[in-house]
């Protein structure tokens, strides 16, 4: 008993001694769960429990404290918005960016702020924004923008803040023009609330609401005309014409002399080989289609011009004809036209001793109908219908147009008048707008003049500068007259009839070499401008349709 009782006090000390030594190794508990330390309140700025206002920043702070669910920015020393600026502030419910000098917002410049419910960007200098500046705002229900230099709102800025309720736009320089066009229309349609604002420009708009404006106003459908394919090879004739249901052209090329056809692939939507008429110095071939048989007139600068037929068997061109060299000595071009259910077809002869001769179809052959005037060098021939009575307008390198007058009892074209004083005159065509005939006549050292029918005569209604000018071409796409002008020092010009003031307006200016023809072809939904091109390389130009107010 006695050894029991001088053992315990031992073990006891051995054991306070332990749990002394443990207690001093172990981490106070106040230790083992301390918290990370909290984010102070920057600097420039000013914080309650779940609130920041800030003054003089020079860039947004990386950290607030936790909980802040409004922030108020104002005089910022910096100008731009970067991408994900308050993405590490994603409790935020109210976000002020007032009376700042911000001039560009980044794309995603608020994401991650999904519960965002008002933002205001006021009285700053902001003049353009993005599409995607305000995405993945799927809270939003206040946005202004007021006060600010913003002329444009992209397309589709609001589309995706489904619940907005106030859009505050006040303020601005807005342009309105078709790249406002789907503002106008989005107005209409939404529930949002957006007070009023006006047109600062153009003149036409300035100082009315846009909300008063509707789409109808604005006249945004516009065109381009791109190059779709390249043939090859130079050419001083372009002709197309339908048969058997296919799409065909055909060119004169110089330097080969041959006619060569191409037909339009409906699968590959572009035009392929088909066949060559082998001639000799092809400078114009003119198809025509009489009875369901298609001839192809080629005249040819040496050997005699000809006339072929198309074999369907042999899937070739056959030579039925010569055209008498006594008359046509130096073909130029070749125009082809129906009077009185009877076919003919017209070559401008270009030399010193040849006529300008017409030929007349009568079921076995063409035959020589009548000649024009002799020694005048015509370089092109224009049919057309002045008030219901057939007419020639004949252009010579040596004389002003002259145009002659079909008669009927006579069944001859006889000398009518001269169009004008004007000597130089390459080609004169004609085209209508709203039942009103107009000349477009170029020339390779003047000017080109248009001129309006007034019921009598011709009346110089516009000029067109057109140095180098061999080729003019009036068509129409849809609603749309143009007129292109070929220069052979140049780019050539397109223009744009203007119904408002009654004039062209230069539309478009193209890079070909010597433009020598062009032929419109609209097929399978495409409008095609071929262009021949005498020192460079054949082009088709595509009619692309383009919605200004969609960019």
């Amino acid at each position: 008993a006695q050894r029991m009782l001088e053992f315990r006090p031992k073990w006891m000390r051995l054991l306070c001694l332990w749990v002394l030594c443990l207690c001093l190794c172990l981490p106070s508990g106040s230790h083992a769960r301390r918290s990370p330390k909290v984010p102070r309140c920057p600097a420039t700025c000013s914080c309650t429990k779940d609130s920041a206002f800030c003054v003089d920043t020079k860039a947004i702070p990386k950290s607030f404290p936790p909980g802040i669910i409004s922030l108020t920015m104002v005089n910022a020393a910096f100008t731009t918005i970067p991408e994900g600026a308050f993405s590490h502030l994603h409790l935020l419910q109210f976000l002020l960016l007032n009376s700042n000098t911000f001039t560009m917002v980044a794309d995603d410049a608020f994401a991650g702020l999904s519960h965002l419910q008002y933002l205001f960007v006021e009285n700053n200098d902001i003049q353009a924004l993005s599409k995607y500046t305000f995405r993945g705002l799927k809270s939003l229900t206040h946005l202004s923008l007021s006060n600010n230099n913003l002329q444009q709102l992209p397309r589709d800025l609001f589309k995706h803040l489904d619940i907005l309720t106030d859009l505050d736009l006040r303020g601005n320089l807005f342009r309105c023009d078709c790249k406002i066009k789907w503002l106008v229309d989005w107005m209409e349609k939404t529930n949002t609330s957006v007070p009023a604002i006006y047109c600062a420009s153009p003149f036409e708009f300035q100082g009315r609401r846009i909300h008063d404006l509707t789409p109808r106003d604005f006249n945004c459908i516009s065109a381009d005309f791109a190059v779709y394919e390249t043939f090859p090879f130079h050419s001083v004739s372009v002709e197309s014409y339908d048969f058997n249901g296919d799409q065909f052209v055909v060119f004169a090329q110089p330097d080969s002399g041959f006619c060569t056809l191409y037909i339009w692939d409906h699968v590959e939507l572009a035009f392929r080989r088909f066949h060559n008429i082998t001639s000799r110095s092809a400078v114009y071939c003119k198809p025509v289609v009489i009875n369901n048989t298609l001839y192809m007139v080629v005249a040819q600068l040496f050997g005699g011009s000809h006339i072929y037929k198309w074999e369907e068997g042999p899937q070739r061109f056959i030579k039925i004809q010569d055209i008498d060299t006594s008359r046509v000595r130096k073909p130029n071009f070749v125009e082809t036209f129906q009077l009185d259910g009877e076919w003919y077809f017209i070559v401008a002869d270009s030399s010193k001793a040849g006529s300008t001769s017409i030929y007349r179809w009568n079921s076995n052959g063409f035959y020589s109908h009548q000649s024009l005037h002799p020694w005048h060098r015509d370089t092109h021939v224009e049919f057309l219908d002045v008030s219901g009575k057939p007419h020639l307008i004949l252009s010579s390198a040596s004389q002003p147009p002259v145009v002659y007058q079909w008669n009927r009892n006579q069944k001859q074209f006889a000398f009518q008048s001269q169009i004008t004083e004007l000597a130089d005159v390459q080609m004169v065509k004609h085209f209508w707008v709203r039942r009103v005939l107009y000349l477009c006549l170029t020339r390779f050292i003047g000017d080109s003049k248009i001129l309006r029918w007034e019921g009598q005569r011709f009346v110089e209604v516009q000029t067109l500068p057109s140095r180098g000018s061999m080729a003019v071409y009036p068509f129409t796409v849809g609603q749309r007259q143009y007129l292109i002008l070929g220069s052979d020092f140049s780019f050539s010009r397109v223009y744009l009839w203007d119904d408002l003031t009654q004039r062209f307006q230069p539309f478009q200016e193209l890079n070909m070499r010597a433009p020598r023809g062009f032929n419109l072809v609209s097929v399978d939904n495409k409008d095609v401008l071929l262009a021949a091109s005498f020192k460079g390389n054949t082009l088709a130009y595509q009619h692309l349709v383009v919605d200004l107010s969609a960019k």
